[in-house]
């Protein structure tokens, strides 16, 4: 498996150490399921780097470890083995509750299915997360980043699959992360409503700041980040830089 420590990290950009700073890190990581003769690795002795402000392509087949990989980065799961570290502060350790107040206060998720609450409006179901985070911004503003600044007061039934996914994209961010983690977020749509959910993602990348990794097998989706991190059989297979980063309008599959 190729060494992608933070060390690798900075010479693949060249070096200049003092422009990056890691938001997030994982070492070592691996998960295990069953024991013995029945055992599945989903992941086999990880290490990736996640830097702050970047928008990173997690790329891979299906079974390849990566939404496994988010997950446990994310706080959602515990590996079998390994350290995950955020702001150098190591979180494997975390409790429970602890692990809550991570996800709460740092991390947003976006998944290939929307999961809206079907009996409240686009500015309801963004308004569930901003009420309990410590620092948001109004639904409204959530919802105008992402392109939906006129639908507010519509329930998820009366907008597409890509508008849906864009409320949820605005419900990850309107508590304003430090880390976006989207996994087959243009799964389940048609190409040109996936570019326009891309565009989104993007854009918050852009204007915010956001450091974003991004789970797809779709190879085209790669060419919009700033590194592109292959998973093969649970294993980081290798680490690439895109030099000339394409707009997520010209993204085609």
């Amino acid at each position: 498996m190729r060494d992608s420590s933070a060390e690798l990290g900075r010479d693949e950009v060249g070096g200049d150490q003092d422009r990056l700073r890691t938001t997030l890190s994982a070492r070592g990581l691996s998960k295990v399921y069953g024991s013995g003769e029945l055992a599945i690795w989903a992941l086999r002795d990880v290490d990736i780097d996640l830097y702050e402000g970047e928008l990173v392509v997690l790329l891979g087949a299906s079974g390849s470890g990566k939404s496994t990989l988010l997950n446990i980065v994310g706080g959602l799961d515990q590996p079998t083995s390994g350290q995950v570290f955020f702001d150098g502060e190591e979180i494997t350790g975390y409790d429970d509750n602890a692990l809550t107040r991570f996800r709460r206060d740092h991390v947003g998720f976006v998944f290939q299915f929307y999961n809206l609450v079907p009996s409240l409006t686009a500015e309801e179901n963004v308004a569930l997360v901003t009420e309990i985070a410590p620092d948001p911004m109004a639904p409204a503003e959530a919802l105008e980043l992402v392109g939906l600044g006129e639908r507010l007061t519509h329930f998820p039934a009366q907008l597409s699959g890509g508008e849906q996914q864009r409320v949820a994209i605005a419900r990850a961010i309107a508590k304003r992360p430090r880390i976006l983690l989207c996994d087959e977020p243009t799964g389940a749509l048609d190409s040109q409503t996936g570019v326009i959910v891309l565009e989104a993602i993007d854009r918050i990348n852009r204007e915010l700041g956001t450091t974003t990794a991004l789970i797809t097998h779709n190879v085209g989706i790669a060419a919009m980040a700033d590194r592109v991190i292959r998973l093969a059989d649970g294993e980081v297979q290798d680490i690439r830089v895109i030099d000339r980063k394409v707009p997520a309008s010209d993204i085609r599959w």
